[in-house]
């Protein structure tokens, strides 16, 4: 069968970040990008275009006025979460004892509730330009399994990171969350392996994979965490991924503290669970002697600003982490420590939070431009510098050198920002790719995954949303009900 082909022309802008270095990455003019198949075949300025690329293309998007990005890359995600938005009782709590009001809600999800809240979860992403995200499902209830997961992101086309995450230190055994909602360490690595098993995929352009994520230090052993790392390396050459939440908040340290003696990523490195397969999320109470050990290892970390903001946990010490040479992408994390899934406005997060550092500095240390040797200000992290985050970074957290970046042979994930709309205007003339998260928090138009238009209009085109958000609802009263 021929593969089919996709051109996008005439683009006001294509933002190729083909360059560890933003700065020095492509932004092309008036420019046009051909799909072959699950891949892009040809980039360049449209009076390039070879004439008989453009005359063989089975599909063409008229770009003109557009902004073309990569794909974004959502490197951290709670999907089911997003029935538990803005619930009474949670929405002033830090992470610890929000956890404890809403564990015993998650007690009551279904099969249905995980695949309906993970769909809602992804057209959210992908509805601003996302193509890509891990989702960390560490709660399994009345049945459920991580297919519901699996089946959810097949059906809407996402490419997906399906981790396999886990409970198993209850509060009975000095954990955080209530006994009933942990699994025995036996039946969870045995349920790890088969799930690698069944639905990892190693090669290039995969759709689906999978990573084991034993949820934090408060609710799991120090076992589960070692035993998990050693399966997941047991699959050598495959790209098993190891994941957890790490040095969320101060609780998060006094905890690590007192339980083990040691700080966060000491209990990391020791456990083994430093090195270029791992990536944490969080990260904000990161000292100098932990951002070492992730630079040295090159262990990834998910940035998850709007959820530190949401809980108060603090301002991760991004641009530290970035000069040290760790590897960062953006999160969105769960819909309930965010409320939302908008990549694009996660990444003018970053932006933002970033530079308020410098405000929240005494006058000397501001006057002086650096704080822990690095500068402050303004250019603490440029939009440019976010959007390489969520694009190329987010892919170097995943383990994927397939996404992130536009180029001839990169698999064809992609979104495109409509420059013409209201937010744009009068930042699109002067600068199309800073506009995007300094002017707007967009929808993109069109959302492309592994060739395939996913969103078209603004609107996606793999599911019907309005009956989708009518269930979602539904269930959601239904699953506070059930609690109260």
């Amino acid at each position: 069968m021929t593969p089919t082909t996709l051109l996008i022309r005439n683009a006001t802008c294509i933002a190729t970040f083909d360059h560890e270095e933003p700065s020095l990455s492509r932004e092309l003019k008036d420019a046009s990008l051909l799909v072959r198949g699950h891949a892009i075949e040809w980039i360049g300025p449209d009076a390039e275009l070879p004439p008989a690329l453009r005359d063989a293309a089975d599909e063409v998007i008229d770009a003109r006025g557009h902004l073309v990005t990569p794909g974004l890359v959502n490197t951290h995600h709670h999907m089911f979460q997003s029935l538990t938005r803005a619930l009474p009782g949670v929405q002033d709590a830090e992470l610890f004892g929000w956890l404890r009001g809403l564990y015993p809600v998650w007690a009551g999800l279904t099969p249905e509730m995980v695949q309906v809240s993970t769909q809602v979860a992804m057209a959210e992403l992908l509805m601003s330009g996302c193509t890509t995200s891990s989702d960390h499902l560490y709660i399994y209830p009345n049945g459920v399994r991580l297919e519901d997961s699996i089946e959810a992101a097949q059906q809407i086309g996402m490419r997906f990171l399906a981790t396999r995450g886990s409970m198993s230190v209850g509060a009975s055994a000095g954990g955080l969350p209530p006994d009933g909602v942990v699994e025995r360490e036996d039946a969870i690595l045995k349920d790890s392996q088969r799930l690698v098993e069944t639905w990892h995929d190693a090669a290039h352009g995969a759709m689906l994979q999978v990573a084991l994520a034993p949820c934090s230090p408060f609710s799991v052993s120090p076992d589960l965490m070692k035993e998990s790392a050693a399966l997941a390396r047991s699959f050598k050459g495959m790209g098993v991924r190891l994941h957890t939440h790490l040095a969320e908040n101060d609780h998060d340290i006094a905890y690590s503290r007192e339980a083990f003696g040691r700080t966060p990523a000491q209990y990391a490195q020791e456990l083994g669970w430093l090195g270029d397969d791992v990536w944490h999320a969080h990260c904000v109470k990161l000292d100098p002697e932990g951002i070492s050990l992730f630079a040295a290892t090159r262990t990834g970390v998910a940035h998850c600003p709007c959820s530190n903001m949401r809980l108060a946990s603090g301002i991760a010490p991004v641009r530290r982490l970035l000069d040290a040479g760790v590897p960062v992408g953006l999160g969105v994390d769960g819909s309930a420590s965010n409320d939302g899934a908008h990549m694009v406005n996660e990444a003018r997060q970053a932006l933002l939070l970033a530079r308020v550092g410098r405000a929240l500095q005494p006058p000397e240390v501001r006057e002086g431009r650096t704080f822990f040797g690095c500068d402050l200000g303004p250019a603490e992290m440029t939009a440019r510098d976010a959007l390489h985050m969520a694009t190329r970074g987010g892919a170097r957290v995943l383990g994927r050198s397939d996404i992130g970046h536009l180029a001839p042979g990169m698999c064809a994930d992609l979104a495109l920002f409509d420059l013409r709309t209201l937010g744009f205007a009068g930042g699109a003339v002067h600068d199309p790719v800073a506009s995007l998260l300094l002017c707007a928090s967009p929808q993109a138009s069109h959302t492309v995954v592994h060739g395939r238009v996913v969103v078209r209009d603004g609107q996606p085109t793999t599911v019907d949303l309005g009956p989708l958000v009518e269930r979602h609802n539904r269930l959601a009263r239904t699953l506070q009900d059930n609690a109260a």
